[in-house]
């Protein structure tokens, strides 16, 4: 029996749920960039980057490609991408909703003071 639809879009938000899959995402988004330039932007060691590579693969969204003795990392299509630019435009407003409700309570204390 097929699990349902809600099940597999939950295990596939699990699998993004992880900071540094989140960044590796975010820096492949503008193309393929190898193992040693992860290492570079992503402070964590070689073992672990390896590791979170390892489930990005497994989930079929990031491709490997090797050119000679250098592994270089891709996205497997432009959606992961887009699901990124829709995260940043969410959390832009959920934040900009945050800060003026903080605003509006700054104000009411204020108000309140005087």
């Amino acid at each position: 029996m097929q699990a349902p639809l809600y099940q597999v879009k939950a295990e596939f938000f699990r699998m993004l749920g992880h900071p540094v899959r989140i960044r590796v995402l975010e820096l492949l988004q503008h193309g393929p960039v190898s193992v040693r330039d992860l290492l570079a932007d992503i402070d964590i060691e070689p073992s672990s980057l390896s590791q979170q590579l390892a489930v990005l693969r497994r989930s079929g969204i990031v491709v490997s490609l090797r050119e000679g003795s250098t592994v270089r990392y891709a996205l497997a299509g432009g959606d992961v991408a887009e699901l990124l630019r829709a995260a940043r435009r969410i959390l832009t407003e959920l934040l900009a909703g945050r800060n003026q409700l903080l605003t509006e309570l700054r104000q009411a204390d204020a108000t309140r003071r005087t």
